[in-house]
């Protein structure tokens, strides 16, 4: 079944059907320059991959400026200022905890977790993820808060895992900071951060007794991988030297307080100073022991000798396609886009800009068949909701509110088994990896309802404190449209904004009867609309059109076609 054939049929038998998408190709286009048309709904399939959601201005303006500088914008090539760090989460729990190192709405990291009334170290993790959903909700015109997303669920670390708040505070801000950096760049960061120290154990590794766990993940999970039957490519040797050449690495902490920023320090007492030697796969290469301080240096020669390999590029382009095109890798998708696409990441040391711009440039990602075609991450479906219908609180919204509200937001992603910040092991959400399903996995009995039930609340009255706390403006949404009193433009138009491919006639046809209330004349919708605008204030003419636009907005977002990006 290929793609458009989904769109006619409800999530059950979605669930039911083998191996739907398997009779479409999306291998025929390559990574030629895309020079076809550049209309809403190529910016449109471009902003929901690289962004959360698709508000209508931001279709506005990324169609005004062209494939190229659209995607040069999205890189921060053009269009950006320098990179500068966001704010740092606050003490928004003061109202039901005491904390006796941070004030109200003071910045917490840098500080020590303390144990005691009201779970701080607690509170502050949620308070993290909530931080990072409202950066999300309020990204700028940029790539950068979706790959720190990717990054995240490709360098994993589990929040509840790692024992201090700070430690995971400056490991988002790292990956941030790289975001659309150099990936070698980065895994060195990674390979020394006092997240990942804690969460895989290095922090506690020694000469005496070298600790295997990231030495292993970072061939496996990080950058060599596996060969296509998911066999190792490197040898259990190499796991063994690599650990060597990565004692001495630790955190900062002394009695659980940091000396030196929550940061890792190198400790040459802790180092293996002996010659570590790889197997054939690294051509034999020796790494030269070291004593002291040079010590640390041989984190550089590990790195170097692994992405001497064409195995590291190709690894991650194959991520990179999967997280922002499809999830399915033919033959011919790995000989036209993947294999060139990891030469070009090659020639430029890793430079991950260089390999994305070429992607978000060229044909294959502008395929008809790539776009539309996968299941919106439940982080993509509900932060991507607040965006595409301005749902968010007001600027005067005091602090405890607007963190309540974006933990709203990583709770309803959470029960539909994405835990921003809290991946389920170091291999990342399995939706994004875990062949044969992969994306389908998103959708079953249980997180179909509360989608629909999220999108509801949303379109709704309901303030529950179950819920998002946070409705969008039916009316005042419906009002940015070209001409909302025809209900035939306003239903095509909203269609467009939402849906990749046309509603099918049934579906057209079930909304214009909810804006006509039963009625057959398109009158029965254009008089309600007019009265109100020529009344704003009275609550009949607005609970009219109200009520409709509710039912209205739930149906279109209750439907299969939403779910897609």
């Amino acid at each position: 079944m290929d793609r458009r054939s989904f769109l006619s049929l409800s999530f059950q038998d979605v669930l039911t059907e083998p191996g739907y998408g398997e009779g479409a190709s999306l291998s025929a286009s390559g990574l030629t320059p895309y020079s076809g048309q550049w209309t809403d709904k190529e910016v449109k399939h471009l902003l929901r991959r690289t962004q959360f959601g698709a508000p209508k201005a931001e279709i506005a303006y990324f169609r005004s400026l062209g494939c190229s500088a659209s995607v040069d914008t999205l890189l921060e090539r053009i269009n950006h200022p320098a990179y500068t760090p966001p704010a740092p989460p606050v003490n928004h729990y003061y109202n039901d905890a005491q904390d006796p190192l941070v004030g109200p709405e003071q910045p917490w990291p840098g500080t020590a977790d303390t144990e005691g009334p009201g779970n701080i170290s607690i509170r502050r993790r949620e308070g993290l993820k909530a931080w990072w959903v409202g950066l999300m909700i309020n990204q700028p015109r940029s790539l950068r808060e979706k790959m720190t997303l990717f990054w995240y669920n490709h360098f994993v670390i589990e929040m509840r895992v790692v024992s201090q708040s700070t430690f995971c505070y400056n490991y988002l801000q790292m990956l941030r900071a790289n975001a659309l950096g150099n990936f070698k760049t980065l895994s060195r960061e990674v390979t020394i951060s006092a997240a990942m120290l804690n969460y895989l154990n290095g922090d506690s590794s020694t000469a005496s007794a070298p600790n295997e766990n990231y030495a292993r993940e970072l061939q496996e999970l990080f950058t060599i991988g596996k060969d296509a039957n998911g066999q190792s490519l490197y040898t259990e040797d190499d796991v063994v030297a690599a650990a060597r050449v990565l004692t001495g690495w630790t955190n900062d902490l002394v009695n659980g307080v940091s000396a030196n920023g929550y940061l890792s320090v190198f400790d040459p007492a802790r180092h293996d100073t002996g010659s570590k030697t790889f197997s054939s796969f690294y051509s034999n290469r020796v790494i030269t022991g070291r004593a002291g301080a040079s010590g640390a240096q041989e984190v550089d020669d590990l790195l170097d000798m692994i992405f001497a390999r064409n195995d590291a590029a190709l690894f991650i382009c194959r991520k990179l396609y999967r997280f922002f095109v499809y999830y399915k890798i033919d033959a011919t998708t790995e000989t036209n886009v993947i294999q060139p696409l990891a030469a070009i990441l090659r020639q430029n040391n890793y430079d991950i800009s260089a390999a994305l711009s070429t992607l978000f440039k060229s044909e294959h990602f502008f395929d008809m068949l790539s776009q539309g075609c996968v299941i919106k991450p439940p982080i993509d479906f509900v932060v991507g909701l607040c965006r595409d219908f301005n749902a968010d609180l007001p600027a005067t919204a005091t602090v405890p509110s607007k963190y309540a509200f974006w933990s709203s937001i990583v709770d309803q992603a959470g029960r539909m088994q994405q835990d921003i910040g809290d991946p389920p092991s170091v291999a990342g959400w399995p939706m994004y990896y875990q062949a044969p399903m992969f994306h389908e996995m998103w959708i079953n009995t249980d997180t179909l309802p509360r989608r629909n039930k999220v999108s509801d609340e949303m379109a709704g009255n309901a303030q529950t404190t179950g819920g998002l706390g946070v409705n969008i403006d039916v009316v005042g949404y419906t009002a940015t449209m070209n001409n909302p009193s025809d209900p035939v433009a306003l239903i095509d138009e909203v269609l467009r904004l939402h849906y990749f491919f046309d509603a099918s006639p049934s579906v057209i046809n079930y909304l214009l009867n909810i804006l006509l209330s039963g009625q057959t004349q398109t009158y029965y919708w254009s008089d309600a609309w007019d009265n109100y605008m020529n009344d704003p204030t009275n609550p009949t003419y607005y609970g009219t059109v109200k009520s409709r636009l509710q039912t209205f907005y739930r149906y279109i977002m209750d439907l299969s076609e939403y779910q897609l990006s």
